[in-house]
């Protein structure tokens, strides 16, 4: 596709994940993305079971989840191995999990620069959850209150898939 228009999208990003490989972006076009910046220290660190939940049930309904580690609340493990294993044994996590970045300042990854200065939604604590739809547009935002398996996040969800 060609074009001159210099605005980003979703799908202009790639982030690694967990294990050192590019994730790019422009693979889940047309598909609904879950990102969520996420801590194994936290409070709300509990809400990567709900997390888990909504993948088994988005499994087959082309549901991309995305969970971004994070330090910058000073909540996350400092290795992502430690990150890993932590998820899988506690967790059972099945979903895209990333290596460990910056979510907000000036070393946030280009990804979060992108949300905080296209959509002025920065995250303010971990577990801050931002759903895509299928053209890489930003729908909605929720705080780290709101559950991932809430039915506020998946009557969103439906209406995308």
């Amino acid at each position: 596709m060609t074009g001159t228009s210099m605005a980003q999208n979703l799908y202009n990003f790639s982030i690694n994940d967990i294990d050192g490989n590019v994730i790019n972006f422009n693979e889940f076009q047309g598909k609904p993305i879950l990102l969520v910046n996420t801590a194994s220290r936290c409070g709300f660190t509990k809400q990567y079971a709900n997390l888990s939940n909504l993948h088994r049930e988005y499994l087959d309904k082309n549901l991309i989840i995305i969970s971004t580690p994070s330090n910058s609340f000073k909540q996350e493990l400092s290795e992502e191995e430690d990150v890993k294993e932590f998820c899988l044994v506690n967790y059972q996590t099945k979903f895209i999990l990333t290596e460990i970045i910056d979510v907000k300042g000036d070393n946030a990854h280009p990804l979060y620069q992108w949300i905080t200065s296209d959509y002025g939604k920065t995250p303010q604590w971990n577990f801050y959850k931002y759903l895509f739809d299928g053209q890489g547009n930003l729908v909605e935002s929720w705080s780290s209150m709101t559950k991932p398996d809430s039915k506020k996040i998946t009557s969103k969800i439906d209406q995308l898939i």
